[in-house]
């Protein structure tokens, strides 16, 4: 059979440190100085440490599953950087090797469309030009 024993911790018998009798815990005096609180901190404390110290408060449950979600955006947002960098090289240097010489075709076939009109133009004024007299006559009155 088991036997319980009840022993008592030297520290909950030991008097506690605090204010003596008499002694008022709080000050409600309109004239007290908070300028004392704000002293007592250290003034090489940077925002970062303060951050870093406020990590007990949280659980670290909480703690896993907020650095697990930001890990995971971080990597997302990563990756379809990448992604669409690879994808913008792609797509520009297909824009280099077939629109541009495509559009240059293009130009160049447009360009003799214009020559060959330009021709026919000047063909047809030298045939008005170089028409005798007579034929005038016969295709005016048809």
């Amino acid at each position: 059979m088991v036997r319980l024993e009840e022993v008592l911790d030297e520290e909950f018998s030991r008097d506690q440190t605090g204010p003596m009798d008499g002694e008022d815990d709080w000050d409600t005096d309109d004239d007290s100085d908070t300028s004392s609180v704000t002293s007592s901190l250290p003034d090489d404390e940077t925002l970062a440490e303060r951050l870093a110290a406020l990590q007990d408060i949280i659980p670290p449950s909480y703690r896993h599953k907020v650095q697990s979600t930001v890990s995971t955006t971080t990597d997302w947002v990563k990756s379809g950087l990448l992604y669409s960098g690879k994808a913008l090289w792609v797509i520009s240097t297909s824009a280099i090797l077939v629109a541009v010489p495509w559009a240059l075709a293009y130009a160049e076939d447009q360009q003799m469309a214009e020559m060959e009109r330009e021709m026919k133009m000047q063909q047809s004024a030298n045939d008005l030009l170089t028409q005798p007299q007579g034929q005038e006559q016969t295709k005016a009155s048809l």
